[in-house]
């Protein structure tokens, strides 16, 4: 069944973005990843961090959510993830919608979202059971890591993932995918495989070169010999060119979960990683999307702790925008936090009239000079 349209105030839109087809390379200044961090239902939300090289990042709103979990997941927590920039001027998410406290085979379903501005997000649950009733999808006990491209050949975002059912219709992690239908509120038809391993294959990011070639990156999760494989193929959707690259895709002995592939603006391949097992992500760079080679570890420490996300290229008008959130989002913080027995009682009428401000701009429509200006009141207030 189709989920009922709802929108997330978080701020507002700006207006609209430029497709990625009108975007040159110079037109991008930094790095969005957006991540989960951790296994705890409050660490089981969307998180933001920016990056100027693609290597070193800094988390906004100090490591805290920047999407409540609560506000569009059924399981009221989310993992996994991933976001693309459309070629139609919107931004799409999809996210693993799932508290990993009830068990790694207690998720039903996902959470499809969409934006124009990188903060206001409209979103959707499709909870397998319902939406599949009378399928084999409707048994589903996970369905993990969901991601999306834009299928050049069908003309539609693809959203792929990896189930598992009990009812042995799937007895072990296999890829499936779904096209999107037009405003990315449902999956159009029953999913399909998109390819099968003939073991627990999970945590798939699909990325297409300069040449037309997809490259299919997933975790052979089942084998004796754990980590990042990879197809080639020129078309996502006849098997019989789909050619498995030999050897692993990880610059490590560790083990691994997780990998997203992404472009520096210097035409550099990145694929990064989760080593969960060892308490750091691992970048890695390519020329030619075949070989990676380690660059550095990032330790998840402190306020950022990354988890299975990923990574894209943002444009300097968005970058002001994100950054100038983030700092009235750090003024608030400051204006909540300040001691009641410290001030007056016009200076408490004042502050309670500031948090209430605060609220509507964030909520309202909004622009990166609104943002700072309502933090520079704040900030005002404060000293």
């Amino acid at each position: 069944m189709k989920s009922e349209l709802k929108r997330l105030f978080l701020t507002t839109a700006f207006g609209f973005i430029a497709t990625v087809s009108v975007l040159a390379k110079n037109d991008y200044v930094a790095y969005l990843f957006t991540y989960f961090t951790g296994n705890a239902p409050e660490q089981e939300q969307i998180c933001y961090a920016l990056s100027n090289d693609g290597w070193n990042y800094t988390p906004l709103n100090n490591g805290r959510p920047v999407i409540a979990s609560d506000s569009i997941a059924l399981t009221k927590c989310v993992r996994d993830p991933h976001i693309l920039r459309g070629e139609d001027g919107w931004f799409y998410q999809v996210i693993t919608d799932m508290k990993s406290s009830l068990g790694w085979s207690s998720n039903r379903g996902m959470v499809l979202m969409r934006s124009r501005n990188l903060i206001q997000w409209e979103h959707h649950t499709i909870h397998f059971p319902e939406r599949y009733k009378g399928t084999m999808f409707a048994n589903v006990t996970r369905v993990w890591a969901p991601q999306t491209i834009y299928d050049k050949e069908a003309g539609k975002y693809m959203v792929y993932f990896s189930i598992l059912t009990n009812d042995g219709s799937c007895p072990y992690d296999r890829v499936y995918y779904a096209y999107a239908n037009s405003d990315f509120s449902d999956l159009e038809g029953d999913p399909k495989v998109l390819f099968d391993v003939k073991d627990a294959a999970i945590d798939t990011d699909i990325v297409r070169d300069d040449e037309g070639l997809y490259h299919v990156f997933f975790k052979t999760e089942g084998q004796r010999q754990k980590g990042i494989k990879q197809f080639i193929t020129p078309s996502l959707l006849d098997k019989s060119k789909w050619q498995l690259q030999p050897g692993m895709c990880q610059d490590t002995n560790k083990a691994v979960e997780g990998g997203g592939v992404f472009r520096l603006f210097d035409g550099t391949w990145v694929l990064m990683y989760d080593c969960y097992t060892s308490g750091h992500y691992q970048f890695c760079k390519s020329t030619d999307l075949r070989t990676f080679k380690r660059v550095q570890d990032t330790q998840t420490s402190g306020a950022f702790t990354p988890r299975h996300g990923t990574v894209i290229a943002i444009t300097k008008q968005e970058y002001k925008l994100l950054t100038a959130w983030d700092t009235l989002l750090q003024a608030d913080r400051d204006l909540k936090s300040r001691p009641i027995p410290t001030l007056t009682l016009k200076q408490l009428d004042q502050r309670k009239a500031l948090i209430d401000e605060t609220r509507h701009v964030l909520a309202g429509k909004a622009t990166a000079k609104a943002f700072k200006a309502q933090a520079g009141k704040i900030q005002k207030f404060l000293k």
